[in-house]
């Protein structure tokens, strides 16, 4: 994979992009926050609900939860779990981390014990910051690691009252703890302890990110500081953000959307960043009237969601003009929705947990155009990074010819956590492969085709199943869909689809084939249409096909 395009055509489009990936000599995005903290004490730098943070208080707090870690004897070198929603505690046990030098392992608090036990093991946990409520998962695994410190909390301290809860929060009981440590206790006592004083450098390990596992156990993406400093970088250029915006976390922390675009973005720009537990589409969009909200990242659903919501219309949501989506391709029905409704324009994007979230994207002043196949492009590279598309002879195809996606940038890991065999497979001379089929138009805007896993083969011929969503989407009923193939005695496979429907809107399966048959070959019409109330998504809000095939076997 030493060959790339030999045209560029994508940096035509970007124009001028001196500085985008400037951040003078600042060697991780901590030392820009660290700035802040001596230059502007008192601006606000986080939100959640109604409590505020000022630069000092946070530095203050996870100075006190950094001098804590550096007692129980971590530094450089060991890895802290982050078993949490949205809450502060997230964005403070980062801070602290990593002025010790040490690594974040970010964990869905979704998982549980199985899931939860290989991390640990995996990355060699030497503490963990988790929710009181799932110490019972904690104390399950904690026998056969290395964790030598567990630190306790909920969603409801940093509030301090347990009266006329948020709605995410209106389930949320503090349990008694026992063998761990409870947050409030150690901020209290180790409040006015200065840590380690530690200087990150580019090379070291900012995050282990696991990704979802769907094809095997879930791997650790090593994340470098200079690879979250380029992609913070990256956002931040992106939408010309700067300290004057404010910033919502819609993706959770714990997954490489919300490190990088809230976490990481946060700390590089100055920008606050408000916080709302877990999704709940009312309560965002109140925290969005609140704080005034300009920017966020999120995937297609939570937009629908937003136009579904009785909510929405009440409250005034205008001040947010500044929006990345991504997660999965976006039909160009729903971004026409979406702008018609509020006149944002969602700009797509493109990333993954082994690229440290952003790859592809499109550049202000730019519309994402669309394919002769109806899809929207999912943007060009982002600057500094290079990608090329490779046939199954692994050499570069053609301008509109299908290939592997492959990326090449400061943003690609340094491979993945006590794993070489796996680096090796994914990684060639710094070449990424995203499993990802793309192609290339002739001015550089790329197209995802679909997953490479997820091509269906109905009676030899080849069908993607983001072609026919896409389809699906432009009836004027369908609020979701997702798409896959199904075992078939006759064809092999065959194409079944999953919708649902928006809401005081009426459709039947025949109605949709039908629609389907006067935009696609016949080959690639479903054969089989299911209705659900909510299609299976990840935490994300991206729907996830392999859920789907679950739902049919089971079915």
């Amino acid at each position: 994979m030493s060959t790339v395009f030999e045209a560029r055509p994508w940096d035509r489009i970007w124009g001028d992009t001196t500085g985008f990936h400037d951040a003078g000599e600042a060697p991780s995005v901590l030392a820009p926050f660290l700035a802040r903290c001596r230059t502007h004490p008192d601006r606000m730098a986080l939100a959640y609900f109604d409590r505020a943070w000022t630069h000092a208080e946070l530095d203050a707090e996870s100075d006190a939860l950094a001098a804590a870690f550096a007692d129980a004897g971590l530094g450089p070198g060991d890895a802290i779990g982050l078993y949490l929603q949205n809450i502060p505690e997230f964005l403070v046990a980062t801070i602290a981390a990593w002025k010790i030098g040490a690594a974040i392992v970010p964990i869905n608090p979704m998982y549980r014990e199985r899931e939860l036990g290989h991390i640990v093991e995996d990355s060699q946990l030497a503490a963990l910051v988790a929710l009181d409520s799932l110490l019972p998962t904690v104390d399950a695994v904690r026998e056969r690691s290395a964790i030598r410190l567990v630190i306790a909390t909920s969603g409801l301290r940093a509030l301090g009252r347990t009266d006329d809860l948020p709605a995410p929060l209106a389930d949320v009981e503090p349990l008694a703890v026992e063998g761990a440590e409870l947050y409030d206790d150690v901020i209290a006592r180790f409040a006015g302890h200065p840590p380690p004083a530690v200087d990150p450098s580019p090379s070291d390990t900012a995050y282990i990110a696991y990704t979802s596992g769907t094809t095997g156990a879930p791997k650790g993406a090593v994340l470098t500081h200079g690879n979250v400093l380029f992609s913070a970088q990256t956002f931040r250029s992106m939408r010309q953000l700067d300290e004057d915006d404010v910033i919502f976390a819609m993706a959770p922390l714990f997954h490489v959307t919300g490190l990088i675009c809230s976490v990481a973005l946060t700390l590089l720009v100055g920008a606050p960043l408000v916080l709302g537990y877990r999704f709940d589409v009312p309560t965002i969009l109140d925290l969005i009237d609140r704080y005034k909200v300009t920017f966020t990242v999120g995937a297609t659903t939570v937009f629908l969601s937003f136009l579904d919501s009785p909510r929405f219309g009440e409250v005034d949501i205008s001040s947010l003009t500044k929006i990345i989506c991504g997660g999965a391709p976006i039909p160009p029905s729903v971004v026409e929705r979406y702008e018609s409704a509020t006149g944002v324009y969602l700009h797509n994007g493109y990333g993954m947990t082994e690229t440290t979230s952003p790859t592809f994207g499109t550049p202000l002043g730019h519309r994402s155009p669309v394919s002769s196949a109806g899809s929207l492009a999912l943007g060009i590279p982002v600057p500094d990074t290079e990608a090329m598309l490779l046939g199954d002879d692994d050499q570069p195809v053609g301008v509109g010819e299908t290939g592997e996606l492959v990326v090449r940038g400061p943003h690609v890991m340094a491979g993945y956590w006590n794993n070489p065999e796996e680096t090796a497979r994914q990684l060639t001379d710094g070449w990424l492969r995203t499993g990802d089929m793309a192609t290339m138009d002739a001015e550089g805007w790329f197209y995802l085709v679909d997953r490479k896993k997820d091509q269906i083969n109905a009676s030899g011929f080849k069908v993607w199943p983001q072609e026919v969503e896409e389809v699906l989407y432009e009836h004027p009923s369908v609020r979701e869909a997702g798409v896959v193939g199904v075992p078939d005695e006759y064809r092999g496979e065959t194409v079944k689809a999953f919708v649902s429907l928006r809401p005081g809107r009426t459709a039947t399966a025949e109605e949709l084939m039908a629609h389907c048959r006067e935009h696609l070959a016949a080959f690639k019409v479903p054969r089989v249409i299911e209705f659900l109330d909510d299609l299976p998504k990840t935490v994300t809000g991206k729907i996830t096909r392999m859920s789907l095939r679950e739902l049919d076997r089971d079915g």
